[in-house]
């Protein structure tokens, strides 16, 4: 069942570095700019009121990855403002409220497919 699926639209000039971290932010359109540059910007088209829970599949272009926790305010945030902070890390506990982790992969498979039109989706 699709929880979460948006477009991309840009993609923030510091995206990259935070990457090599292995944390990915997600904004709607229309974020300020400086949030925008570290940012990865998005469309919605589908939102379910349904939050994701640990084992839920997160998907970037062709990219399948486990999420593994949620922090206690990430789901609102992205239903509220289309913000979150994805963590390649693997913790099967937030350490940040609006934060959601997810199974490690690495930076250059997810630069590569952080592209504008690419789809990123959360299921259950």
């Amino acid at each position: 069942m699709c929880l979460y699926k948006t477009n991309i639209t840009a993609i923030g000039e510091e995206v990259s570095d935070l990457l090599e971290g292995g944390v990915l932010i997600l904004y709607e359109d229309g974020a300020p700019a400086e949030l925008a540059e570290v940012s990865v910007l998005h469309k919605v088209q589908e939102q379910s009121d349904q939050a994701p829970t640990a084992g839920s599949t997160l998907k970037i272009g062709a990219i399948e990855v486990g999420v593994t926790a949620i922090g206690e305010t990430a789901w609102s945030k992205v239903q509220d403002i289309g913000h979150v902070v994805i963590n390649f890390n693997g913790a099967d506990e937030a350490m940040r409220p609006g934060e959601i982790c997810a199974g490690e992969v690495d930076p250059a498979i997810i630069r590569a497919e952080l592209q504008s039109g690419k789809v990123i989706e959360l299921v259950a």
